[in-house]
């Protein structure tokens, strides 16, 4: 299954977008490789495409300016978009950096694309509001997790939203996104496969 065709299902599913209307996108979407450690999107610039992961995986980090720790907030994997939510939606600079934590492709396009199409379909109008509700319930849900879950039930989640993660992205920076020291990952997941 070709890259476009594998994108055209994932938008069916995610928003009903037959044939027809994604028909209309397809002079926009452009494919894009990127190497491990590359920029999807850097702090202060503003996110001006959106992005469909063919394979890979990417990481929204923030570096903490008393410590210059880094922080990880969002993973994106295969199958799943890749942007800067709240810098696309607003085209405002981004609080983070989004990374490509292993080689990675997508197909993306760009707002301005994305925004003619809102006007020509209420298909592709009803994608528009899907992906900001779903960045609404994305960044509600990370922030009630640290308020009202175990770091084993964050733990759990993560597999379940990402279930490849381990296969390709460092332990630190799985701790780093649970809220915990890697000793503590360890334990969590040596728990996990005892029962």
């Amino acid at each position: 299954m070709s890259e476009i065709e594998s994108l055209g299902l994932a938008l069916k599913s995610f928003a009903g977008i037959d044939e027809k209307e994604f028909a209309l996108s397809l002079p926009y979407w452009q494919k894009r490789e990127y190497g491990k450690g590359e920029f999807y999107n850097e702090y202060k610039n503003v996110c001006k495409h959106l992005g469909f992961i063919v394979d890979g995986v990417f990481r929204t980090y923030y570096v903490n300016d008393e410590t210059a720790e880094e922080k990880n907030v969002f993973f994106f994997s295969k199958n799943q978009v890749v942007v800067s939510y709240k810098s696309f939606v607003t085209q405002t600079p981004c609080n983070y950096y989004t990374q490509s934590l292993v080689d990675s492709s997508i197909v993306y396009i760009h707002i301005n694309q994305l925004t003619q199409l809102y006007q020509q379909s209420h298909q592709w109008e009803r994608f528009g509001r899907l992906v900001a509700e779903t960045a609404f319930n994305i960044a509600m849900t990370r922030a009630e997790a640290f308020m009202f879950l175990t770091p084993e039930q964050r733990y759990l989640d993560l597999i379940s939203s990402h279930p490849d993660i381990f296969n390709s992205v460092p332990l630190y920076h799985i701790a780093s996104y649970l809220g915990i020291q890697g000793p503590s990952l360890s334990r969590i997941r040596k728990r996990m496969t005892g029962k």
